[in-house]
């Protein structure tokens, strides 16, 4: 058996594993095949001990998977069942082992998941703490509950594979399973489906019988399955997560229990990076964890134009980046006619993020989402404003604040801002309020020192090498630098030698070896390979013999072999993941010495 994880999209993967020369996609669905219960055609992978069926791979594991939740401690942990291949272990936290991680089971199975499913902080507890314990490579198998409202949830947690039990006792009920919803035949005039199961019924409820009921949801678990892992490969599995969980209060229990309570466990399996738009309708939007990073990085890392004076508070735009839109071009405008636009600082306020400098507008997740556009703020976005705001003024210094802002969120703003001049008068693009916009930078500016504009370049991309690496190595990395180019393209120089670029695909510098050099000695973003590697081409994860585990997939790292830099690249697993996986890309190298 082999198995190597494919892609990553949080803590959800897709992987590949090997049984017996044949390889199967996960997260997948094990197909009971009995004599009683026969398996799909379609059915990729088996639980059965018949052999050979159809020629396709097949898991002969224990048969008893469910003990009773309230079985005494003891008597779980003589339940627990182990071989070379399996572990059954029972859905309690109590019972977990340090020593998981050298056991030699590559599939983890959890027992009586039934039984703790509705009681979400247990389940959630439960789930991550046994993912902790057997680390990235090994396959965690969660037997009869997987249905379609479930399984994006499921994947997000880090669980690889399901079963069909649940689509048997949905049939034994009369219950057809659909992506987000579980309908009573009953309760159907007419069918809602064209699967080939329901497509010779010609639209008559009455006329299913279990076989029919059944051969639907396999259909229907089979495809969302598939769904699920074309989302994971596009990059938008939390986005299908928030419109699934909808279906059922116990998964939004789940996801908030998750979010509340296990931000380190999502962050650190987060990308820094994306290109899919984060599409935020609901309030768990707000507790996405690359959100929550990107706040917590303003605040924690991040540090203001030195040489700006004047804050500018703007409010968002339905187009991303914001500079690229209407609305922020007339705002540019008249911030460019003050005579000294330079000393001038934005802030967007928007919802989820909350405050977005303009210099960090090309960074993910600000540069690539959407919000309902109500003009109405509910409490909770109030106060993360209010918080944020808050935060970044006690760190942050200006002479004056100027808020260009509409009425609804001066309104809540009032009493955290040190007498702000207001200059919106109704629509923040109106003739009128871009004229008082004009009048109030250009009164405020005139008895500055004027800021030189490639002084001001300089200092937003130190901002944003703060926010991307810490204050520490934005200072290393930008010490006697100047900035050439156009945005959002940028050069970072040093006399004539190129240290990074800023680039819009990315809104993140990326180092050249000279940038990397610069950065050597940080004690961060570093992966150091094995001696006798030979760096050609991308660094696999049997190659790297450490690294620090602060690195996130996406960012910038150097590569170092025998106490010397060799490379620098991108990372495309956590710096964890490279030091315990055996199989997989780790770095993707651009530059070697």
């Amino acid at each position: 058996m082999k198995f190597c994880i494919k892609k990553r999209n949080g803590p959800a993967r897709i992987g590949e594993l090997i049984i017996k020369n044949k390889k199967i996609l996960t997260p997948e669905i094990l197909f009971l095949h009995t004599n009683r219960f026969k398996s799909p055609g379609f059915a990729n992978i088996l639980i059965s001990n018949e052999k050979d069926i159809h020629k396709k791979p097949i898991l002969q594991i224990p048969k008893q998977f469910v003990y009773p939740k309230d079985l005494a401690g003891k008597i779980h942990k003589n339940n627990i069942k182990q071989n070379n291949e399996f572990f059954v272990i029972p859905a309690n936290i109590e019972i977990l082992k340090d020593n998981l991680l050298e056991n030699p089971a590559y599939l983890f199975i959890i027992s009586n998941a039934s039984q703790i499913l509705n009681h979400p902080k247990n389940f959630i507890d439960f789930i991550i703490e046994l993912r902790k314990k057997i680390g990235y490579q090994r396959l965690i198998y969660l037997p009869s509950i997987g249905n379609p409202t479930n399984f994006a949830l499921f994947t997000y947690l880090g669980i690889d594979l399901f079963d069909s039990i649940s689509a048997i006792i949905a049939a034994r009920n009369n219950i057809l399973f659909f992506s987000n919803v579980e309908v009573n035949i009953n309760e159907l005039n007419e069918i809602p489906c064209s699967c080939p199961s329901c497509i010779n019924l010609k639209n008559d409820p009455s006329k299913m019988e279990f076989d029919d009921i059944l051969a639907h949801n396999y259909f229907a678990i089979f495809n969302e399955i598939k769904y699920v892992r074309n989302i994971i490969n596009y990059g938008n599995i939390r986005n299908l997560i928030e419109n699934r969980v909808k279906a059922d209060p116990n998964l939004t229990a789940i996801l908030r229990n998750l979010d509340y309570n296990h931000y380190d466990y999502l962050e650190k399996r987060t990308p820094i990076t994306g290109n899919c738009k984060i599409i935020s309708t609901t309030k768990e939007s707000l507790l996405r964890p690359e959100i929550r990073r990107f706040q917590k990085r303003i605040i924690e890392r991040y540090e203001k134009p030195k040489s700006a004076k004047i804050l500018l508070l703007l409010p968002c735009s339905a187009k991303k980046p914001y500079s690229f839109s209407k609305s922020h071009k007339l705002f540019r405008e008249k911030i460019n006619l003050c005579k000294n636009p330079s000393i001038v600082h934005e802030l967007i306020i928007t919802s989820p993020l909350g405050i977005v400098p303009r210099e960090l507008e090309l960074v993910y997740p600000a540069s690539l989402y959407d919000i309902p556009v109500t003009g109405i703020w509910d409490e909770d976005e109030k106060n993360l404003i209010r918080y944020l705001i808050s935060k970044y003024l006690r760190k942050n210094k200006y002479d004056k604040i100027i808020s260009h802002l509409p009425l609804e969120i001066n309104d809540f703003l009032e009493n955290i801002l040190n007498k702000p001049v207001k200059t919106c008068i109704g629509n923040p693009t109106s003739n009128e309020s871009l004229k008082k916009l004009k009048e109030v930078l250009s009164e405020n500016v005139k008895d500055l020192n004027e800021i030189k504009a490639q002084n001001r370049y300089l200092e937003d991309i130190k901002g944003l090498a703060s926010y991307q690496f810490g204050k520490t190595i934005a200072d290393k990395l930008l010490k006697n630098c100047n900035i050439k180019g156009k945005y959002p393209y940028r050069k970072i120089m040093h006399k004539n030698v190129q240290i990074g670029m800023i680039v819009f695909e990315r809104g993140l510098i990326s180092l050249t070896i000279n940038g990397a050099k610069r950065i050597f000695n940080s004690d961060k973003y570093w992966v150091d390979i094995y001696d006798d590697f030979t760096l050609v081409g991308s660094v696999f994860s049997p190659g790297i013999k450490d690294a620090d585990e602060g690195i996130r997939q996406g960012d910038e790292v150097i590569i170092i072999q025998k106490n010397k830099l060799c490379g620098a690249g991108v990372a495309l697993m956590s710096g964890e993941e490279m030091k315990e996986l055996s199989y997989g890309e780790a770095v993707k190298v651009r530059h070697r010495i």
